[in-house]
């Protein structure tokens, strides 16, 4: 962590400076889970992290356009466009919406976050669940019935300290695309904070992911940031090509994907400066809201009803009763879990199962990745939806919100 003195918490209010060099220097010398170090009030967010699997599908007619693409490159191509898009509301939202990144709520075994999306693609709904607290892990299942498509996954985030705070995201997603049979392996990304010395954190990806595809074609999506002397924060470059031949780029993306960014054709084209065939801009694109029943017709373990008095008491920064709801939580939690191995049982999930690896296909759609495996030994397993178990979620008047309390 570089930067002078005088520079230190340059964004932050007079009255909060104190708390925030403490801050940096508990992280600086912590040795452990930096999720169980306690953040200053205002750095604080209102959103669990069970929460975040809503932001792969803010844009769900970007989403389920794969299904309509015969082409098995182009379908390719706009799975690759559709991860592209779901970036910026992943890692930028709560900066873009507060000023600053947030610390999420750690959710607890069990925690629970549905909802569903209505537009021209019509109903895509969403499972997210906690499905691990040691190590903590949120699962999650996405589906669109009219298109044929669906997203699963499961992720857990180990964090650690050298000069700034790094993030390493262990798990996988697996995008389906029913008329097709074909499935895709998505990889998650690395991330760092930046801007911390300065109060003024926000989120810089790092290094490579890929997509790969059953029908035979690779994404690599390469990520870099603003550095001393030159470059754009959160800006990458993405080469779509079959398996086995990285050198036959058949498109290419560019851009920030905070910003916007540009699809054109690659070197196979045989043209030197190929015209863009599609330029999104992430900043202007419309987010269509996340559907989510009321409060009081919510199961209890579901984020929203859960974590309203906690939430609400951040907001008004009454840290008094942030403490006071959020061990009524976890002294809840750990009573059960004292109940459940004197029972000499374990918690039983509500919508997905755990298996062991080797997972047939991970392992078939992982072969073009470098170094890539699971890490079954960080996240208590490989977590799949229990398609017996798809919840119909009631038909009942609903309120519009995003993935967190207002």
């Amino acid at each position: 962590m570089s930067g002078s003195s005088k520079d230190e918490g340059a964004c932050i209010p007079p009255q909060n400076k104190g708390s925030w060099s403490s801050f940096l220097k508990s992280i600086a010398s912590f040795n452990g889970d930096l999720s169980s170090l306690t953040a200053p009030p205002f750095i604080l967010g209102t959103t669990s992290l069970t929460e975040f699997s809503a932001y792969w599908t803010e844009h769900p007619s970007i989403f389920v356009a794969p299904a309509s693409e015969p082409d098995p490159a182009k379908r390719a191509l706009l799975v690759l466009k559709w991860f592209l898009t779901t970036l910026k509301s992943s890692y930028s939202s709560r900066s873009d919406k507060f000023g600053s990144e947030k610390k999420p709520l750690n959710p607890f075994l069990g925690e629970l976050f549905l909802g569903k999306w209505e537009d021209n693609a019509g109903t895509t709904e969403l499972v997210s669940e906690q499905v691990s607290h040691h190590p903590p892990v949120t699962a999650y299942c996405i589906w669109n019935d009219k298109h044929g498509v669906s997203l699963q996954g499961y992720n857990a985030q180990k964090a650690s300290f050298s000069r700034t705070i790094h993030i390493k995201q262990i798990g996988h997603a697996l995008f389906t695309i029913a008329a097709y049979n074909e499935t895709y392996l998505i990889t998650l990304p690395s991330l760092h904070i930046e801007g911390l010395i300065y109060g003024k954190p926000f989120v810089e990806l790092n290094n490579s992911t890929y997509i790969t595809s059953s029908s035979g074609f690779v994404s690599k999506i390469d990520y870099s940031g603003k550095g001393w002397l030159s470059g754009k924060k959160n800006s990458f470059t993405a080469n779509l090509f079959p398996a086995g031949k990285e050198k036959d780029v058949l498109y290419t993306i560019d851009g920030q994907w905070t910003d916007s960014f540009t699809i054109k054709a690659g070197s196979t084209s045989g043209l030197k400066k190929p015209e863009p065939i599609e330029t999104y801009n992430a900043k202007t694109a419309k987010i269509t809201p996340l559907i989510v029943p009321p409060l009081e017709q919510q199961d209890p373990l579901e984020s929203n009803r859960a974590w309203q008095y906690v939430a609400a008491a951040i907001v008004k920064s009454d840290m008094d009763t942030v403490h006071i709801e959020k061990s009524k939580i976890e002294n809840s939690q750990r009573e059960m879990r004292r109940k459940e191995q004197a029972e000499g049982r374990e918690w039983q999930r509500r919508f997905f199962k755990r298996s062991q690896p080797p997972d047939p296909v991970f392992e078939k759609l992982v072969k073009p990745i470098p170094g890539e495996r699971i890490e079954a030994e960080k996240t208590g397993g490989v977590w799949r939806f229990d398609q017996s178990k798809k919840p119909v979620l009631q038909e009942t008047p609903v309120q519009a919100s995003g993935p967190s309390l207002p």
